[in-house]
């Protein structure tokens, strides 16, 4: 019975590690090429949907599942307004939110469902505007500051709430 005890410990701490590591790698290419890869992003929704189908703490499935799509439909909302209200003014800029901040905030709600997701994107909001008060920057990297203020939320929600 230990032995199994063991497994299934050992198992969740090396998904958590893999979720880390995965969040570090797109940190570190958002704030170098302004783009979230695929590549991390998608290995990163297997995790959590692994974690949240075989290790329901601090939260179910069901809970994950609607925290991805509250997260997903705000910010394809947001990503829309931004648009056009962009193009009124230049055509021709590019949006403040891309695709991969879309689905970055989708994987952010599986992992911690709509309760975390909202306390992750005020804490981005601060994080995120510190960082460009301090830099004197227009371009604030988004990924960075929402794995953090996700990371903080996660661990409130986990210990805490």
């Amino acid at each position: 019975m230990f032995l199994y005890t063991f497994m299934f410990w050992a198992f969740y701490a090396i998904m958590i590690a893999l979720a880390l590591y995965l969040c570090w790698k797109i940190s570190v290419a958002d704030m170098r090429r302004r783009i979230i890869p695929d590549a991390y992003l998608f290995p990163l929704m297997i995790t959590g949907a692994i974690l949240t189908t075989f290790f329901p703490w601090p939260m179910d499935i069901s809970t994950a599942v609607v925290g991805m799509a509250f997260g997903y439909i705000l910010a394809a909302v947001v990503g829309v307004i931004f648009d056009q209200i962009l193009q009124r003014k230049n055509p021709k800029s590019e949006s403040p939110i891309g695709m991969g901040d879309i689905k970055l905030i989708a994987v952010g709600g599986l992992f911690l469902g709509p309760t975390g997701l909202a306390i992750a994107l005020a804490g981005t909001c601060l994080f995120g505007a510190i960082w460009a008060y301090r830099k004197k920057q227009k371009f604030i990297p988004f990924a960075p500051f929402f794995i953090a203020a996700g990371i903080l939320s996660w661990l409130s929600i986990a210990f805490l709430i």
